[in-house]
């Protein structure tokens, strides 16, 4: 004697289908784009438009296995979104924007991690300041002294390392 058990049918995740158009959409942008270059492979037959052509076909072929696994109703149900740290994020990147070439590369910088860090979950919004204003001071002196790259320089590394001369 067997109980008969009905299936709940699941509908298609659509938000996993979104992202496999996007998936697809972004891939073939890369298969048409690397279509148009030259692609002067030599002797090894490898071109410049062969790793673009392969990124392309793979990101496809992630579209289609994601719209089997959609269809097939595969993907764990995903936590509820919380828009607040994301904000906290973008509102970083803005601050960074704005202060960039006016406070400088490890003040703008240092505002986009402690913005970063409280949505993230840290409290204490000085103290994430002050490590990512020092963190990003030590990656402004790696690549501005080191390196010899030109990054924003603002009054904290004029403090240090003088203003350069116009």
């Amino acid at each position: 004697m067997s109980v008969k058990q009905h299936e709940t049918q699941r509908r298609p995740d659509r938000a996993a289908l979104a992202v496999a158009a996007g998936l697809a959409l972004f891939g073939g942008v890369i298969v048409v784009d690397a279509a148009r270059l030259a692609d002067f492979g030599g002797y090894s037959g490898v071109g410049p438009g062969t790793v673009p052509r392969m990124v392309g076909i793979a990101l496809i072929l992630l579209a289609v296995w994601t719209v089997a696994a959609a269809l097939r109703g595969d993907f764990p149900e995903r936590p509820r979104q919380q828009p607040v740290p994301v904000l906290w994020i973008i509102a970083g990147l803005a601050a960074q924007l704005v202060l960039l070439n006016v406070a400088g590369f490890s003040i703008a910088t240092g505002v986009l991690f402690a913005f970063t860090a409280r949505a993230f979950g840290q409290r204490n919004l000085p103290l994430a300041l002050g490590v990512g204003i020092a963190l990003s001071f030590a990656v402004w002196m790696v690549f501005s002294q080191l390196l010899l790259l030109n990054l924003p320089a603002g009054p904290l590394e004029n403090l240090f390392f003088g203003r350069p001369a116009p």
